[in-house]
């Protein structure tokens, strides 16, 4: 990033702690709430706070224009602009190494199915509740990983991706410890970086705990910090529980639709839905030990039966409240993806108004927003920043 792009964002910053506060009113106040100070003391440190906002994060990289978690994904999502890079969602092998996949199952992520010499290793198994059949990463050792390579996940949407199918191999998470440091000093200023632990508790039951395997490799390159610029995250609380007593790093709880229950809560018999996440006390007891949420974007402004948006909830507030940060997934350029309102035509590979929808999604007071198209997000945060 050029300087006077550099420069523009500190403005910017700046300009979106006023809007924030106008946006949000009294109640919506972060700095000097009680969960900040509660939940800074161990974690984060105040680091992550001083990224621009709202924050584009690339989801998976930059999953919109080349297949996802590998390092030409993560790549491309720096040169758009992205100020953090989920890199990536981790998942085991079976001789212990950490991988970055968005499932354990990698028949639609790889091309495990042209191996032959694999083929014995499909079968069918229950994650999380659901029958999933396919290749899963638990029954590969690194080595045998190595060999594969990234294809698109949903070609029928991004057609144009698939012709990087085969270029890139899989990463490990040390792999992409090792790249941000590189990336830092190339681009001379702080990559970000934004990992997920994945299923924690069905590999906690196969022996391939993730957390002692994340915090161990964080503390080899020096990254379990307060500030450290690794933000952690997990759609299971007791993940992010377990990462809080291991690790100083920044902590977030991504809550998925409200009538759901993280499956942690299902194997220990927890009624809670994410319902009661969100609400004040839920948002409370989550900042006792993390600093942030990753809701679904349905949570801060909900849909009606049509697919349109409707009236914005009082999460961001309730979140910032209880010195929550806010960052929800995904917004998408492709029509499928938006708000029906927003969308241009029924082409499922062809763009709607992402401008429009990322707009009124800011205009909410969110910290930032998972983006497979960090660039359209950089020039939507720029909108928004003007007035």
């Amino acid at each position: 990033m050029g300087a006077q792009e550099s420069n523009g964002q500190e403005r910017g910053t700046a300009r979106r702690t006023l809007l924030g506060a106008a946006v949000l009113g009294a109640g919506g106040a972060v700095l000097g709430s009680p969960g900040v100070a509660r939940a800074d003391e161990r974690h984060g440190g105040g680091g992550y706070r001083n990224l621009p906002r709202p924050t584009v994060i690339g989801h998976r990289g930059a999953s919109g224009y080349r297949p996802e978690h590998t390092f030409g994904s993560y790549q491309l999502a720096l040169d758009l602009g992205a100020d953090v890079v989920e890199a990536g969602d981790l998942v085991p092998t079976r001789d212990g190494h950490l991988v970055c996949r968005h499932e354990p199952e990698i028949g639609g992520t790889t091309d495990v199915s042209a191996h032959p010499g694999f083929a014995d290793r499909k079968t069918t198994k229950t994650l999380d509740g659901v029958a999933t059949t396919g290749w899963f990463t638990e029954d590969f050792t690194l080595a045998e990983l190595k060999t594969l390579r990234a294809v698109e996940r949903i070609p029928a949407n991004r057609p144009h991706n698939t012709l990087y199918n085969g270029r890139w191999e899989i990463p490990t998470f040390e792999e992409v410890l090792r790249w941000q440091d590189e990336q830092t000093r190339k681009r001379g200023k702080q990559v970000w970086i934004y990992p997920e632990t994945k299923h924690p508790t069905y590999f906690r039951s196969l022996g391939l705990g993730l957390e002692e395997r994340v915090a161990k490799l964080l503390r080899k390159y020096g990254k379990d910090r307060k500030d450290s610029p690794v933000i952690l995250q997990s759609f299971e609380p007791s993940s992010v529980e377990r990462l809080n007593k291991l690790v100083g790093n920044p902590l977030v709880v991504l809550l998925s639709g409200a009538n759901t229950r993280p499956w942690d809560f299902v194997q220990a018999g927890d009624p809670r839905t994410v319902a009661d996440l969100v609400t004040p006390a839920g948002l409370e007891w989550i900042a006792s030990y993390a600093q942030g949420i990753g809701p679904t974007l349905d949570l801060v402004i909900p849909k009606d039966a049509a697919g349109n948006l409707t009236t914005p909830t009082t999460l961001v507030a309730d979140a910032h409240h209880a010195g929550l940060i806010l960052h929800p997934y995904t917004m998408r350029n492709e029509n499928p993806f938006l708000p029906a309102n927003f969308r241009k035509g029924t082409a499922v590979d062809a763009y709607g108004d992402a401008f429009g929808a990322f707009k009124v999604y800011f205009a909410t007071g969110i910290d930032g927003v998972f983006s497979d198209n960090a660039d359209t997000a950089v020039l939507a945060r720029a909108d928004f920043l003007k007035g």
